[in-house]
């Protein structure tokens, strides 16, 4: 599948880039025939996993995070990645409600899963965890 375009960013784990990664994925997202809602789902899938990253990975210190955007022929990519703690339990993680911080609902990856169509999550103790959206879109209509 070629790539059509690419775009990457590095950013320090402040919770003031949050807002940035979702800005920048809406309009990174607009160059393809999405619906608003696709849009703003996107958006809050990007938003979520970038928190995870700000506050499970680096918790109270500061490292960077990689945001990268890819654009084919028929999906958009989204991939955060950031070299933090590390997630011990990735399938108890994904679990609805569950959090390692008791004052967050646990619902991030349950949005990132509901809201895009393919959602892949690598994490290693002590290195830092990888979350890979993909959202398809529709190359068949019209403008």
């Amino acid at each position: 599948m070629a790539t059509n375009n690419r775009v990457k960013m590095i950013f320090p784990s402040n919770s003031e880039n949050v807002g940035l990664a979702r800005i920048t994925a809406a309009a990174f997202a607009a160059q393809v025939d999405l619906t608003l809602n696709d849009i703003e789902e996107i958006k809050v899938a990007v938003s979520e996993a970038v928190s995870n990253s700000v506050i499970h990975g680096y918790s109270a210190q500061t490292g960077d995070i990689e945001f990268e955007m890819v654009l084919t022929d028929d999906s958009l990519e989204f991939i955060i990645i950031d070299y933090g703690r590390g997630i011990v339990d990735i399938d108890l993680a994904r679990q609805p409600s569950y959090s390692s911080d008791p004052e967050r609902m646990g619902l991030g990856f349950v949005f990132m899963e509901s809201f895009m169509d393919r959602l892949i999550v690598e994490s290693e103790i002590g290195k830092g965890t990888t979350v890979k959206m993909t959202k398809k879109y529709n190359t068949d209509q019209t403008h």
